[in-house]
């Protein structure tokens, strides 16, 4: 199996603040859980932090467009699992797939669309090669 199609999983435990009062998490919240999701993607599968990419490449990862299907609720204390990979890569662009899950049930389902630009002018650039090689194995 290619390395970009592997899975990335992180779990995060839903807070009160990331509820409403009924204890249901909010729909905003599941893009801030995705976010956790490709960042901690980005450094324990291939070693660089968005700090990391501003220091050493002079660029970062802006979302240009996202799709989300909401399909069931998390609610307070649920413990989800939210995954994170690579579907396609273009020459500025990355497109990601990412889940939320409970245990075996799917939540949300999303489709990410990543561009790297500059940091000077946030115009696009090409993904530096260093990940273009891993996400390409």
């Amino acid at each position: 199996m290619s390395r970009h199609l592997q899975v990335y999983t992180l779990p995060i435990r839903v807070y009160f603040q990331d509820t409403d009062a009924g204890g249901v998490v909010y729909h905003a919240s599941y893009v801030n859980f995705m976010e956790r999701a490709r960042t901690e993607w980005l450094r324990e599968r291939y070693g660089y932090s968005n700090a990391d990419l501003m220091r050493e490449f002079g660029v970062a990862f802006v979302v240009r467009s996202l799709k989300l299907d909401y399909m069931k609720p998390a609610l307070l204390d649920d413990l989800l699992s939210v995954t994170a990979q690579v579907k396609d890569l273009g020459s500025s662009r990355v497109t990601l797939l990412q889940t939320v899950m409970r245990g075996d049930e799917v939540l949300v389902e999303a489709e990410i669309h990543l561009v790297c630009v500059t940091m000077t002018n946030f115009k696009p650039v090409r993904v530096p090669e260093a990940l273009r090689e891993q996400w390409k194995e």
